[in-house]
């Protein structure tokens, strides 16, 4: 009968410490969903993730070039989405794998920022009623994984997005080499013809690129060379012009090169030469060939990451005649 007593408290004590561990998983998994990385990562985070992970984040959040943005704004939106609502995280359950692992399910609630009054659907009338202190009435299941390092539980990932990233920046690296080959060819094969200033920036449109076969990588752009003088801090176009076209770039020993240029002609056989080149990217080249505003972005963009990996502080372009514009 004691016997029995001792190996009933025994079970009863592990029973007790598998609770009270869990319990303290999922107040540590409360405390890490602070530091959850949703539109941006915050340096305070780096202590409250594997270092691995916030290598992973902070490449992609800091150091991608930022018009990648723009076709891949999923990556920086892991839970609220674009809009203006907040994230209310509530850590429903942990699961340890093994005893430097576990996973956390968490449930989150979209609220409105700073509880101010929404604009909401009404459904079949699609009139709109405003609503005060909404919520959006979805509530989501996310799994934020843990790992314990040092004797903390640090958040190793959080729903896959870890190997989600790391393939993009893979590509992101590989388009990245597609294009400062291109770049090269412009500064160094076109640039050479045009006035020349202190800095050669190219600016680089991709219309379509298409992998043919692992040595030969045709790339539809639309370019722009521009030389620059600086003046205080301010970048001053001297000359520029467009090229518009079918790069050819072949991959030899690791490395991107340009092997050809099929450009569009000036004036009248313009229109014609273009069709033939672009094919059935005729009109996605045209609305960004066409389109000012895309231009600019594009260029603004650019010329913000050359600055950025070269250690450059400018904060303005100006063109010849115009005002400046703020980078």
């Amino acid at each position: 009968m004691k016997k029995l007593t001792i190996i009933t408290l025994a079970v009863a004590l592990l029973a007790a410490c598998a609770t009270n561990n869990e319990e303290q998983l999922k107040k540590r998994a409360g405390e890490l969903c602070r530091y959850i990385p949703d539109h941006e990562l915050r340096e305070e985070a780096r202590e409250y993730m594997t270092a691995d992970f916030y290598a992973v984040l902070d490449t992609m959040f800091n150091y991608l070039p930022e018009f990648e943005a723009m076709d891949h704004e999923w990556l920086y939106y892991f839970v609220t989405g674009n809009g203006g609502t907040i994230a209310d995280y509530t850590v429903t359950a942990v699961e340890m794998t093994d005893k430097d692992h576990a996973v956390a399910t968490i449930s989150v609630r979209q609220k409105w920022e700073g509880n101010e009054n929404a604009l909401v659907e009404d459904g079949d009338s699609a009139s709109m009623r405003e609503c005060e202190n909404a919520e959006v009435d979805d509530v989501e299941e996310h799994k934020l994984y843990m790992e314990r390092v040092g004797g903390r539980w640090l958040m190793s990932d959080f729903d896959g997005h870890k190997a989600d990233c790391i393939r993009h920046i893979a590509i992101s690296r590989d388009e990245q080499a597609r294009r400062d080959a291109i770049g090269d060819y412009l500064v160094n094969e076109i640039g050479e013809h045009y006035q020349k200033g202190e800095i050669c920036i190219p600016t680089i449109a991709v219309v379509a690129s298409e992998l043919a076969d692992s040595d030969y990588v045709p790339v539809l752009c639309d370019c722009w060379v521009f030389w620059y003088t600086p003046s205080g801090d301010t970048l001053k176009c001297v000359s520029g012009g467009n090229h518009s076209g079918l790069m050819s770039l072949e991959l030899k020993d690791g490395k991107y090169r340009v092997s050809s240029f099929e450009q569009t002609v000036d004036g009248a056989g313009w229109e014609p030469s273009a069709r033939r080149i672009f094919g059935s990217y005729y009109d996605v080249y045209q609305n960004i060939h066409s389109n000012q505003g895309v231009q600019e972005a594009v260029r603004r963009e650019q010329l913000r990451h050359y600055l950025k990996r070269h250690g450059l502080r400018y904060r303005y372009y100006q063109d010849y005649g115009w005002p400046a514009v703020e980078l």
